[in-house]
């Protein structure tokens, strides 16, 4: 049975940009209060104090926090303040992890590259884009803010099974993140919570434009999507929404295509 989200809260990690910024604004516009964790230069204070400001217009309530969301420190400090938003109004009914910080750098000397990936930069690419969706749900759930029916999303790429030369460090970090979604849905079944990666199609975000070789592979991906365009961070938007409206939690622990069938199509082109 689907149910208005009206009232609700949202947790958005990584609300400033991209896919993140978009599932921020498409929850507003379904009712949902959205707290925001973003980690911004004080260059882009103006760009995110008017997303806060368009959030609000649409009659719903948003607290913004700028702050490294895989950092412990930022956790112990921001789960007392997200007691007090959500803690009466039902918890956090949605859960987003859209963090996408970590090494674009080849595992191997290659020409064009100065030097190889290091051991600090592979552990913080998993710390940042995998493993901090487990320390957040870890104490979400011992603050009793995830609660029956609450949703818990990641969002994963098409990265996981294909191969770019800097995105070895990335690629590690979402199948990393696609494993502990499996298990948190697991764990958290008997609690009523659904958790779900969702694997976005190629998606034209900041993070995509820090690819080196993102020019060809935006090519190539707009040529085999059978919708003859790219994902936009519009259409992951709506999946959450949808996603969301239902109280089971039968449907988790999957990776969720949201690519218009672009992953389908790969091995063809659709002109």
């Amino acid at each position: 049975m689907l149910k208005s989200l009206e009232g609700s809260w949202c947790l958005v990690l990584g609300a400033s940009s991209g896919i993140g910024r978009a599932v921020a604004l498409g929850l507003a516009e379904e009712g949902v209060h959205v707290a925001g964790v973003h980690f911004d230069t004080a260059a882009r204070e103006d760009e995110v104090a008017q997303l806060v400001d368009d959030i609000r217009a649409k009659g719903v309530q948003a607290r913004f926090f700028n702050a490294n969301a895989a950092a412990r420190a930022t956790r112990a400090r921001l789960l007392p303040e997200l007691a007090e938003l959500t803690g009466h109004g039902g918890g956090v009914r949605i859960l987003v992890h859209s963090l996408a910080f970590g090494t674009l750098v080849p595992f191997l000397p290659r020409e064009g590259w100065d030097k190889q990936l290091a051991t600090r930069q592979m552990e913080m690419t998993l710390d940042v884009m995998a493993h901090s969706l487990v320390y957040w749900t870890q104490d979400l759930v011992a603050a009793d803010l995830l609660r029956p029916g609450s949703k818990v999303y990641a969002l994963t790429s098409a990265g996981t099974s294909q191969h770019l030369p800097s995105y070895g460090a990335v690629s590690a970090a979402k199948s990393a993140l696609e494993s502990h979604v499996r298990q948190l849905a697991c764990e958290l079944a008997t609690s009523g919570i659904a958790v779900n990666a969702l694997r976005a199609g190629t998606t034209v975000t900041p993070a995509l434009q820090r690819i080196p070789e993102h020019a060809a592979y935006v090519a190539r991906a707009a040529e085999n999507n059978p919708h003859r365009r790219l994902t936009r961070p519009e259409d992951v938007a709506d999946a959450v929404a949808l996603l969301s409206r239902s109280e089971s939690s039968w449907l988790t622990g999957n990776t969720i295509g949201v690519d218009g069938a672009e992953l389908n199509a790969a091995a063809g082109a659709w002109g």
